[in-house]
């Protein structure tokens, strides 16, 4: 394995740097408790990789076995307790834990324990996955319905191949 080809050509370096606060309000905020930060999109890390907070509140909620087939999926536990299925179990994880699931590999995650959980995830490459969060949370809060065709499609759109 080596370092991929230079991207950047200059010879002095640039400012480019992003500052994200923790204390900034979540882009998305959905009726289970569900709460999502953007703290890096597809579209502001020129398509390299999206990195999202993702909040997930007391009551039981996250998506069940499902995989992607245009990018992989990584999950690192920051607080409480979250289920994330492997694709032959389901796997208690604490803060610290860390999950790559590559294309293709049958995951879900969920939190079941009756407190709040947060986690990083981390899409690669990066995928907007901001328009999944979102009208997910449209959805939950009632403000678009979608039959179970439109469903189908808006999931296939996004890359979430249901089991």
């Amino acid at each position: 394995m080596s370092y991929p080809p230079p991207v950047y050509h200059g010879e002095s370096g640039e400012i480019t740097t992003t500052y994200r606060s923790v204390d900034t309000p979540p882009e998305v905020d959905n009726p289970s408790g569900t709460r999502v930060h953007y703290l890096a999109t597809g579209g502001s890390t020129s398509g390299q990789f999206g990195l999202y907070r993702y909040e997930m509140g007391p009551e039981p909620s996250g998506p069940g076995p499902h995989f992607h087939r245009t990018m992989s999926e990584s999950f690192h536990v920051l607080s409480g307790s979250v289920k994330i299925y492997n694709g032959d179990r389901w796997i208690d994880t604490a803060p610290g834990d860390f999950v790559f699931v590559p294309e293709g590999g049958i995951h879900g995650f969920r939190n079941e324990s009756g407190a709040p959980a947060s986690m990083l995830i981390l899409f690669a490459p990066g995928a907007p996955r901001e328009g999944y969060f979102e009208g997910l949370a449209e959805m939950a809060w009632g403000r678009r319905t979608l039959t179970d065709e439109e469903k189908a499609e808006f999931y296939l759109y996004h890359d979430n191949h249901w089991l």
